[in-house]
């Protein structure tokens, strides 16, 4: 994922209702010797744990305090002293070197979910993935989780397998799971193989798009939609979108929005634009302005490729009926399923959208159009 959205998703903070003050030490379990209480956030509480030194030492080195003491809804998978002692000699003092800062940072939020996800919900989602389910972190590293009996295990991209020892320890801003195990991010050879076949399987679908029947192209806003080509390559031919793809060319994301991802794009239309009040389209594209743009235009990013059907899923094995997930610019969104399988997003402020045309894919993720732009609080 493009490093400046990785900047942008660890360092907004949320606006999420928060667990209820009331919530008791006993309903948490301990971790490291120390209660960890439901209404305290996740730096609050991993300060405490004598298990935890060496995470939080690494946060702290990564400067992500802040970011992790905001009010997510973020999944925290924290590796033990141990997890971290059984690197090979050395790693550890490496990576908390200044001069290793970003590629610290890349390692620890391989280990952070924008969204709150407890044991059952994940083990939910992995039945429904027939016994693997990918789990996409705000480091932009896929986690494979799968279970057995009572245990959660997470294979990372290296291949290297840890277990959740503790699970559900509740925040005020998510959830911790402990696990004995540091996950890492593919190796650069991987990552370089990885791309290599990539780029194979997007020339493949180039050929296939090239191949395909005019009928199976899906259209929005009168062109067509080449699963072959970007985001971006797509957008600009959509004439319901003239306002989106100016706006992201004023917010400087479309080199980001033409990577390679893969990312969930909620694409207002423009009637959804011409729907707020008078004026604040044009405000918003004033270059002084660019950062609340851009803040704006990232809350309608997430990172990884969710289709309609995943959206769904999610939300069905929710304990609320909502499934709960942070944007790229961290602010928090949810979904809901209606009866009809109609899909809605609600921002922070509870305004609900109607995703009006699903599934338009993308050589590097999907565009689901929404008829209302999404707001932070």
């Amino acid at each position: 994922m493009n490093r400046f959205l990785i900047a942008t998703a660890l360092t907004v903070t949320t606006a999420f209702p928060a667990f209820a003050a009331s919530h008791a030490e006993t309903d948490n379990p301990m971790v490291g010797g120390a209660p960890m209480f439901a209404d305290k956030n996740i730096i609050e509480n991993a300060v405490n744990s004598a298990d935890h030194t060496t995470l939080v030492a690494a946060v702290k080195a990564a400067s992500l305090v802040d970011t992790l003491m905001g009010e997510g809804p973020f999944t925290v998978f924290a590796p033990t002293n141990d997890a971290f002692a059984a690197l090979p000699a050395g790693t550890v003092e490496a990576l908390l070197d200044p001069g290793m800062k970003d590629e610290l940072t890349r390692i620890l939020t391989c280990h952070v979910v924008g969204a709150d996800a407890m044991s059952m919900a994940i083990k939910g989602m992995i039945d429904d993935d027939g016994g693997t389910h990918p789990v996409p972190t705000l480091g932009g590293c896929t986690l494979q989780a799968t279970y057995m009996g009572d245990k959660i295990m997470l294979t990372d991209e290296q291949g290297r397998e840890a277990t959740v020892t503790i699970a559900d320890v509740k925040q005020s801003n998510g959830v911790i799971h402990v696990i004995d195990t540091v996950l890492l991010p593919a190796t650069k050879e991987a990552a370089m193989e990885k791309d290599a076949m990539a780029e194979t399987a997007m020339a493949e679908t180039a050929m296939a798009g090239a191949e395909m029947a005019e009928s199976d192209v899906p259209m929005v806003g009168g062109a067509k939609m080449f699963p072959n080509k970007n985001i971006v390559e797509n957008a600009v031919n959509s004439a319901d979108h003239t306002t989106l793809v100016a706006a992201v060319k004023a917010a400087g994301l479309v080199d980001t929005l033409m990577g390679e991802g893969p990312f969930t794009v909620f694409a207002p239309t423009n009637d959804a634009f011409a729907a707020l009040p008078a004026g604040t389209v044009d405000t918003l594209l004033k270059p002084e302005n660019k950062d609340q743009l851009t803040k704006v235009l990232t809350s309608h990013v997430v990172a990884g490729r969710w289709t309609a059907e995943d959206i769904i899923a999610a939300a069905r094995n929710s304990s609320d009926g909502f499934y709960h997930f942070a944007a790229v610019s961290g602010d928090a969104l949810s979904a809901k399923v209606t009866s009809g399988n109609r899909v809605f997003i609600f921002d922070e402020s509870g305004n609900a959208q109607e995703v009006t045309q699903a599934n338009v894919m993308q050589s590097n993720g999907v565009i689901h159009v929404l008829d209302g732009v999404l707001l932070p609080r």
